[in-house]
């Protein structure tokens, strides 16, 4: 499978190292143009591939890890979603990286307001409530699996992007729409930045 990140920063590459470990290939893309991730996709290695946002924004699966200020010119900037699964790995912090000023999102998830900035796409919330080391660290520790949350409002999305991380090597729990799971996992939330693992395989 293609998948491809809008953003490449730190949480994007994370990510992209654990699906180019699985087979996949990945199109990375940020604001700035292909030419400057040359170096990162030299880094990641084979399938790993600098793209434009227009170019990874067509993979039939999409990373949303751009900062939250940037989300609404992000997803504006983009050509019209046609049906892709947009996994949601934002957190409602104001500023770039290192700043932890909440933004108001009020009663809602931030997986609801980008659903509605991006029509036609398939939104599903996962990962947003690890750290970058977290994420960056192996799946699998001494037998136990990380625990990875997922929430959507389309069942045949949240079951693909389920399949796709415990590819990965986590354990996938449902947290349920993308309101009522979103809340729990997003920043603010219960489990925001909890680094949990899971032994023992799970009866399914």
């Amino acid at each position: 499978m293609e998948i491809g990140t809008i953003g490449a920063g730190a949480f994007a590459q994370a990510f992209a190292k654990h699906a180019l470990k699985a087979g996949h290939k990945v199109k990375l893309s940020n604001s700035r143009g292909p030419d400057s991730l040359r170096e990162i996709v030299n880094q990641l290695g084979p399938g790993a591939i600098a793209a434009t946002k227009e170019e990874a924004a067509d993979c039939e699966m999409v990373l949303l890890a751009v900062p939250w200020d940037k989300v609404p010119e992000t997803l504006a900037s983009l050509p019209e979603w046609t049906n892709q699964i947009l996994i949601d790995g934002t957190n409602p912090f104001h500023g770039e990286a290192g700043d932890f000023t909440p933004a108001n999102v009020g009663n809602l998830s931030t997986s609801q307001l980008i659903a509605a900035l991006a029509p036609g796409a398939r939104v599903v919330k996962a990962l947003n409530n690890m750290t970058v080391p977290n994420l960056e660290a192996e799946p699998v520790v001494n037998g136990a699996r990380r625990v990875a949350f997922i929430s959507a409002d389309n069942d045949g999305a949240k079951k693909r992007v389920q399949t796709l991380l415990e590819s990965f090597g986590y354990s996938v729990i449902d947290l349920g729409s993308l309101r009522d799971g979103g809340l729990i996992q997003q920043a603010g939330g219960p489990l925001a930045g909890r680094n949990l693992l899971e032994q023992g395989e799970r009866h399914k």
